[in-house]
């Protein structure tokens, strides 16, 4: 015990010679040291900003004896198997990204189908109220299903996914994202969901989807189930995890929209932080598996057996069939569209984001408000469905009509809804309807007087405002479709107005005001553009849809970021911006280093490590070379936590203060560090260290990175941001630009970075961009 206080007391003495050190830095430099914590790590939240408790991931490849020792003991055929097994895996997600979307359309078009049948036929009856019942009823019960399954199992699974894969792939790793729990609910909750008639889609949740498959995928396997094979081990660790997930996503766009080549783009422009022409390949032959796997459902689905799913192969909305013939007039309209539609997208952001806020505070007091909100939301929606179509005046029926009119099968362009026979009711014929299929009624071609310009706006006014307030209940829920159809809507009622000086066919307007509404709400433009040309067949149309993305998206960012920017910041999760805000270029790394530092020695204590692990929560450690293992102390690298607890359970510890890399190798291997998957990862309770151990010594050298990234402290903040992110860094250590200095001054982590903390430190900064 005696050995054990002395030691305990040199760790200490340790800890306070650092604390003298910055006492010292800051009678040296100009601009004193503000914050009290040097190793701000991904585990400890900042006080007083909004971010969350969560992990980084380990995109860096690290440099130690360990890994070196592994990749020389690789023979030939186990890089083929890896380099093959990369292959395999886009393939296998592809597979089971297109039957899981197959699955969704069927199981939404029946269900939903079979619910707008039964209120068809009340409705034929003349039992109005009946009629209601069942329709709000079945709303009703799906909502609550989907309610049900995400406050009770995956409370991960509610919302969209997009700006959670979106965090994840820029190295946050938030807990339960992509668990299997999360991929069940994600399914099925988005089937109840949107079979519910709720005002949102399937593209977000099966982004969501594409990924927790990708990232199941790429478990490497599970020891717990003895489940774990050697030559996917490889895969146990995030870089290819990043990988995996990546294709998982552009996946997913494929599956939603039957958009192969949009899914590469999406995943490009959006969703990945970090990119690569070998990923672009696999990319691109994930999503095209997911073409071929809908086109073989598509087909075998034609003849009626699936629902209303398989018509129209992998066209959604087709509008070829319109003549795309425009003048100056038309662009005017396009420009008009475009200016307009980025401010009521910007308008749409903002008020998603009040209503998030209010959402949050209500959804943390259980399970039961949740529901109870769902149920809330369901019976709003129902009302208005059903109810608004009464405003509606019923419309003769066009003696040229391609289909059935009055329409009382489960969809159609002509609802007869309580119209006498020959007449149809417009409002019934978008309300009463999939999502999917009111789409497709707004941008048919060739029908410029079906809706009135009063149903169009009424339709429109509704839909934006359900968007708004559905989106943040706890049910998996997209914001494609309630954008896509808000916009296809205020299109065509644009198209209304300008009809008299316009050649532009109503159609063709509508599919411009889908453009510019997502333009100004999610503010992407090429991944956009060529959705909605995959979407619609119709390549013609190219030079408009691109201009209106590019005006209402200016528009849109004159405002404020796009919704799925705002979300992320809404969440708490440290997202690194592709761009470094104005107020870093007047700051250098070391304004943000915080302290105390803790350090290791190259061979440590097994006492000191045990004391720092209990009583911080820093995931990354600098470790220093000291006399005799070097002439003056140096950096020899960083170890992270995780590799500490797997390097003090293996016990590969000596008595002696000596260098043992060789007794290291032989009792651990690369495959003990792989990390676990769902985050099921070694914690320090885990660990069997006897009394005895306290004394012992334990060599770190093996397990260190040992050419850890680093920045001189006088670097700008801007270029080490722009460095951290570019880099997929976790920790990036700061080392002083004068000699006879410790080796290091202190490590940055994303954290660092975030606005919270850098205008915690200098409020004035603000000011001074």
């Amino acid at each position: 015990m005696q050995k054990l206080d002395s030691s305990m007391m040199d760790f200490e003495e340790r800890l306070e010679i650092d604390d003298f050190e910055s006492e010292v830095m800051e009678r040296i430099y100009s601009k004193p040291l503000l914050i009290k914590r040097v190793n701000t790590t991904s585990q400890i939240a900042i006080v007083g900003a909004n971010v969350c408790p969560v992990e980084s991931l380990d995109y860096e490849v690290p440099e130690n004896e360990l890994v070196n020792e592994d990749w020389r003991s690789r023979r030939t055929v186990q890089i083929f198997q890896y380099i093959l097994l990369k292959w395999a895996f886009a393939l296998i997600i592809g597979l089971s990204t297109g039957l899981v979307g197959i699955f969704n359309n069927i199981a939404v078009e029946n269900i939903a189908g079979f619910k707008l049948l039964l209120t068809t036929e009340l409705m034929l009856k003349h039992k109005y109220y009946k009629a209601f019942a069942a329709y709000a009823g079945c709303n009703l019960g799906l909502a609550t299903s989907a309610a049900a399954l995400c406050a009770f199992i995956a409370p991960a699974a509610a919302g969209s996914g997009i700006p959670e894969v979106k965090a994840y792939l820029n190295g946050v790793d938030a807990y339960s994202i992509l668990a299997p729990s999360t991929l069940f609910v994600k399914i099925f909750g988005s089937i109840f969901g949107v079979a519910a008639g709720f005002v949102v889609g399937k593209e977000g949740p099966m982004v969501h989807t594409g990924s927790c498959i990708a990232s199941l995928i790429g478990q490497g396997g599970s020891r717990k189930y003895h489940l774990t094979w050697r030559w996917l081990r490889y895969f146990k660790n995030d870089r290819d995890r990043r990988d995996l997930i990546t294709c998982g996503a552009a996946a997913g766009v494929a599956a939603a929209f039957r958009a192969p080549v949009g899914g590469v783009l999406f995943a490009l422009e959006e969703a990945a932080s970090w990119w690569r022409s070998a990923l672009l390949w696999r990319t691109f032959f994930t999503t095209a598996v997911v073409a071929i796997v809908l086109r073989g459902f598509i087909q075998l689905c034609s003849t009626g057996t699936c629902g209303l799913f398989g018509q129209g192969g992998l066209i959604m909305y087709d509008i070829s069939a319109a003549k795309v013939v425009y003048s100056t007039p038309d662009i005017l309209a396009v420009i008009l569209l475009g200016v307009i539609g980025g401010i009521l997208g910007s308008l749409y952001n903002y008020l998603v984001d009040k209503v998030l806020r209010t959402y949050s505070i209500i959804n943390e007091r259980g399970a039961a408000v949740k529901i109870l909100l769902v149920i809330m939301i369901s019976l709003l929606t129902s009302i208005c469905s059903y109810g608004l179509p009464w405003l509606a005046t019923c419309i003769p029926c066009p003696a040229d009509a391609s289909t059935s009119c009055p329409n009382t099968d489960v969809s159609g362009n002509y609802k007869s809804f309580q119209c006498p026979p020959g007449h149809y009711n417009d409002l019934a014929s978008l309300f009463l309807n999939t999502n999917d299929d009111a789409i497709r009624n707004l941008l048919s071609t060739n029908t410029v007087k079906e809706f009135h310009i009063s149903s169009l706006f009424i339709f429109f006014v509704a839909v934006y405002c359900l968007g708004i307030i559905t989106y943040g209940i706890a049910i998996p829920s997209g914001l494609f479709i309630p954008v896509i159809l808000a916009g296809s809507c205020y299109g065509r009622l644009v198209g209304r107005l300008f009809e008299p000086i316009s050649e532009l066919d109503v159609g063709l307007f509508s599919l411009l005001g889908a453009a510019s509404f997502l333009g100004g709400t999610m503010r992407m433009t090429v991944s956009l553009c060529v959705i909605l040309l995959e979407l619609t067949n119709d390549l013609l149309m190219l030079p408009l849809v691109m201009l209106v993305l590019l005006i209402s998206k200016t528009m849109g960012d004159m405002f404020n970021k796009g919704v799925y920017d705002q979300i992320v910041k809404l969440k708490g999760l440290p997202y690194m911006e592709a761009h470094p805000e104005p107020y870093m270029k007047h700051l250098i790394a070391r304004d943000v280093v915080t302290g105390p530092l803790i350090t290791f020695s190259g061979v440590e204590k097994v006492g000191n490590i045990l004391h720092a692990l209990k009583n911080t929560g820093h995931n990354g450690f600098p470790v220093i070379d000291e006399p005799p293992f070097s002439d003056a102390p140096e950096l020899c690298g960083l170890v992270l936590r995780s590799k500490l607890l797997v390097l003090l359970k293996g016990k590969a510890l000596s008595k002696d203060m000596v260098l043992a890399g060789n007794k290291v190798l032989s009792k651990i291997s690369e495959l003990d560090f792989a990390k676990a998957g769902s985050g099921k990862g070694l914690k320090l309770e885990d660990l069997d260290i006897q009394e005895e151990e306290w004394d012992m010594y334990v060599d770190l050298h093996p397990i260190a990175n040992t050419s850890p990234y680093t920045v001189v402290e006088t670097m700008s903040l801007a270029k080490a941001a722009v460095l951290f992110r570019e880099l997929g860094l976790r920790h990036m250590c700061v080392v002083p630009k004068s000699q006879g200095r410790p080796p290091i001054v202190g490590i940055l982590t994303r954290h660092d970075f975030q606005p919270e903390h850098i205008l915690g430190l200098y409020p004035h900064i603000r000011f001074q961009q």
